[in-house]
């Protein structure tokens, strides 16, 4: 249970180190109780406790004779139970007793009850608009089983049974299942790998334009803002000065609320050196705040990875212990949004347990050991097809893929040639082309959009009817009709020209479980030069 203290760190806060010590330990066997006390000791080492499959209780506010503890442990939203002293002793004894947590019983949930894991697949579904059901089966099934154990339920079609009738369990699953593991200025040696060469390595080969970093999975912000402070500090060490913009998604819109405000317990001091907190965070009441030059650096928006468009035009992305947490079906899918959102020579910064796979061809390995790799350019059009589907879909099943998805047997070296022939035909000889879904959203884009588009500022948009010329009520006609429509002679004003265009709208034909789908067709007509009167 000891660790090696750390060079340079903050402020020195047992309880927390001792609690994160336990949970590396014992993992899912580590219980937390949080007593009255003042400060905030002990918040990180809830969350560790959580995030690796414990339990965690805690005092109520109103029984504690000091209350900064309770309070702060309880802010992390991560308690199962809050009770006065007097009442933890019984429900403690509960919790252990049951099978799940004793070792009596293991679950095969995923195996033996397909139908109630459906119907609870689909009830998260309903309620959060999350689908889980390509998660791996483990996390799926140890997630599950503590929910069951905190709420006294051995059998999985009565859990089910009460996740419908109560929507708070469904939030606490989801809650459970999107937990992820996250601080500030975790992993030092790959985030100190990061910053002495491969940061200033693009800060300084990217001169002339804004540089785009996306953190997928942000969670609630903290490896967002260690980036963003990590820029600053190579720009002020270089003695140059660049426009960066960091976006930070997250599928969990609590999360994303809490990294916007940018405010935390206190207790994040320990994993801060004193010079670093001092210069970029301030106290407001009993928490820290980041400083607000750092904030502006910082968009945050809630984004499915899997689900949404992607970000364009990135020069880093960073998606550390996400991947982990996907099947192999999953983990390619997101490999592929990867690959169309960053620049060539784009960096992709992964999780110390992660690795690009058989991604090869997209991705050149720059550091093994930490994870760094540098795109090699968009090799394969992105492929956007995998999409929630409904349980009364016969051929729907909640049972994940959980075989090593051999690519070789799906994209031998025919298909392989054809898909980059078809990604030069369409951004070198054929007209733009622009897949949307019937929220306007941009699905994918074919050929070069410079020109057409015009990018809104502020957050990030995919609305294709906020980025182009009013398309809106031609694209509602096709969904509404399926019949296709044309304009033509439409002016657009493109620098110092004029250009006339063709637009065509087409209904793509539905696949079934699928989103509805229209392709625009943006055709020039003639461009020819402005002439001021």
């Amino acid at each position: 249970l000891l660790n090696d203290k750390v060079a340079n760190q903050g402020i020195n806060l047992p309880i927390d180190i001792f609690l994160r010590s336990l949970a590396e330990d014992q993992g899912e066997r580590t219980i937390a109780i949080i007593l009255s006390g003042t400060g905030s000791d002990g918040t990180r080492g809830v969350r560790a406790i959580k995030e690796l499959g414990g339990m965690v209780m805690v005092q109520d506010e109103e029984s504690a004779k000091f209350d900064g503890m309770p309070r702060a442990a309880i802010s992390t939203g991560v308690a199962d139970f809050i009770l006065p002293p007097e009442k933890m002793p019984d429900q403690l004894l509960a919790y252990v007793a049951h099978p799940y947590v004793s070792g009596e019983k293991h679950s095969d949930i995923l195996l033996k009850d397909a139908d109630a894991l459906t119907r609870l697949f689909a009830e998260l579904r309903e309620k959060t608009k999350a689908d889980f059901t390509y998660y791996k089966p483990s996390t799926i099934t140890r997630r599950i089983e503590r929910r069951m154990s905190v709420n006294q339920i051995t059998d999985f079609e009565d859990y089910v049974k009460y996740l419908q009738s109560y929507p708070g369990e469904v939030m606490a699953l989801y809650r459970d299942l999107l937990i992820g593991v996250t601080s500030f200025f975790r992993d030092p040696e790959p985030m100190l790998e990061l910053e002495e060469k491969w940061l200033p390595e693009l800060l300084l080969r990217i001169k002339n334009r804004e540089i785009r970093f996306w953190v997928a999975g942000c969670s609630t912000g903290e490896e967002a803002y260690t980036l963003a402070i990590l820029v600053k500090e190579v720009m002020e060490k270089a003695g140059i000065s660049r426009d960066v913009k960091i976006f930070a998604t997250d599928i969990d819109k609590d999360a994303v609320i809490t990294a916007s405000t940018g405010i935390y317990p206190e207790s994040i001091a320990g994993d801060l050196p004193p010079k670093i907190m001092a210069k970029y965070f301030y106290h407001k009441e009993e928490k820290l705040q980041i400083a607000r030059h750092l904030r502006e650096m910082v968009v945050f928006a809630q984004h499915n990875l899997i689900k949404d468009p992607p970000f364009t035009n990135i020069d880093l992305i960073t998606c550390r212990n996400l991947l982990i947490y996907l099947q192999p079906i999953l983990q390619q899918k997101a490999f592929e949004m990867f690959n169309f959102s960053l620049n060539a020579d784009g960096l992709l910064f992964l999780g110390t347990s992660e690795t690009v796979g058989d991604m090869t061809d997209c991705f050149e390995t720059l550091h093994q050991k930490h994870k760094i790799y540098r795109s090699r350019g968009k090799i394969q059009p992105l492929n956007r097809d995998i999409q929630p589907r409904s349980q009364n879909d016969r051929n729907y099943s909640p049972l994940p893929f959980t075989g090593s998805r051999d690519r070789r047997q799906t994209d031998n070296d025919g298909s392989r040639v054809i898909k980059q022939f078809l990604q030069v035909a369409t951004d070198q000889y054929l007209p733009l082309s622009v897949i949307v879904n019937d929220r306007s959203n941009i699905v994918h884009i074919f050929g070069n959009a410079e020109g057409y588009f015009k990018i809104p500022s502020g957050p990030m948009e995919y609305d294709i009817t906020k980025m182009a010329i009013p398309l809106a009520t031609g694209i509602q006609n096709v969904f509404r009709t399926g019949e296709p429509i044309s304009y033509s002679n439409i002016r657009l004003k493109h620098g110092a020209e004029d250009r006339l265009i063709r637009l065509r709208i087409f209904p793509l034909p539905e696949a079934k479980g699928h989103e509805p789908l229209v392709s625009i067709f943006f055709e020039e007509i003639s461009s020819q030069p402005r002439t001021e009167l």
